[in-house]
């Protein structure tokens, strides 16, 4: 009896004190996955609906981005232009502000503005860009510089070192090593304690730390001209880099040459650019399949080419696809988002609302 009652007391005793450490370890880590927060930021420069359809029409496989479990319109005019550019667009989304086509980073009186990139790093989470164009182009400058004009790439290269961004990856190697102040920003960085990348290979070689990836003097190749799975490749290492801080990161990846394939009014070079990208969004939506407390949105910062997809007299069952500008277009453009939060978005809204919806999803204050 005398056991039996020994017996009871120890358990009774153990119950009491490894229950609450039990249970206050589970609502830790909860709280530690609840307060992390990932999010990103995809953007298919000039990717409008017709174009994600003509490769959904071409192909017999699924597209990553019907994955995404939300979805919305966009509408993409700027402060002075109901059809806009990258540069205002890119801005608009970056900063939640319309700005005039050309501009940067400012709002429509050249006022400088903060981005989504640098309000995270403010709040102490890891920021990345990836991009297939030079790294100092618009859409990825709107995220990093203020200046007000997007020709201004000397500019935009310097203020990348008025950041803490931790990895950046496209090309753009000659806007930081052949300047013409003769300033080499390369030395800069590596003095800021950036690793520096030069080629594919050599981007493989890091698993920690800051990350520079110039990986090509200008623009990449297109994929058609051998680039390969560099966006893929760069999307998984920036990835891999981010989500080393327990707090969460913001990350943008643009599939840049889309747009270019519309400007060219080429369908192939559109097609294949497009599809390269859609391997991008498929990484990062495994990657928050992984980790719940991630937010993927795949959006596009305006339409290019103005395509519209017309029935084919030739070939019964296929659309054919027909450009009917070089320039941008003014039509709304599609945005779906899958995970954390996606629920947010739908319906149709403007641009600088994907800055408020986002800002929101961290829980940040402008």
């Amino acid at each position: 009896m005398t056991n039996r009652f020994i017996s009871l007391f120890f358990l009774i005793i153990t119950q009491l004190f490894l229950t609450p450490y039990t249970s206050f370890s589970q609502s830790k880590d909860d709280a530690e996955i609840n307060n992390r927060r990932n999010v990103i930021l995809m953007i298919g420069d000039g990717m409008g609906i017709s174009q994600i359809y003509s490769v959904m029409a071409a192909t017999p496989d699924k597209l990553n981005i019907t994955r995404c479990t939300n979805t919305a319109l966009v509408i993409t005019s700027s402060a002075n232009d109901d059809v806009t550019d990258s540069a205002a667009a890119g801005t608009a989304i970056a900063t939640g502000t319309k700005t005039n086509n050309g501009s940067i980073g400012v709002d429509s009186a050249n006022k400088p503005l903060e981005s989504m990139l640098k309000i995270a790093e403010r709040n102490g989470l890891s920021t990345g860009l990836v991009a297939t164009s030079d790294i100092t182009h618009a859409t990825p400058a709107s995220f990093i510089a203020s200046v007000q004009n997007r020709g201004m790439t000397d500019d935009i290269a310097k203020q990348f070192l008025d950041t803490d961004i931790d990895v950046f990856i496209g090309g753009g190697l000659n806007a930081f090593s052949k300047r013409k102040d003769s300033i080499n920003y390369i030395d800069s960085l590596r003095a800021a304690d950036y690793n520096i990348a030069t080629s594919l290979e050599e981007l493989e070689k890091y698993h920690s730390g800051k990350l520079a990836g110039l990986l090509y003097p200008e623009h990449a190749p297109k994929i058609i001209d051998g680039r390969g799975n560099m966006l893929g490749n760069a999307t998984s290492k920036a990835l891999e880099l981010l989500s080393k801080n327990e707090s969460g990161f913001f990350l943008m990846i643009e599939g840049s040459q889309i747009d270019w394939g519309g400007h060219d009014n080429d369908i192939n070079y559109l097609q294949t650019e497009l599809l390269d990208f859609d391997k991008a969004v498929g990484i990062a939506i495994d990657f928050a399949e992984k980790n719940p407390e991630t937010l993927v949105i795949v959006t596009a910062d305006h339409e290019t080419g103005g395509l519209t997809l017309i029935e084919s007299k030739t070939n019964k069952g296929k659309m054919n696809p027909v450009f009917s500008t070089d320039h941008h277009s003014g039509s709304p453009v599609g945005l779906f988002a899958f995970g954390k939060e996606a629920e947010k978005f739908n319906g149709i809204i403007d641009n600088t609302d994907i800055f408020k919806l986002i800002l929101s999803t961290y829980g940040f204050n402008k």
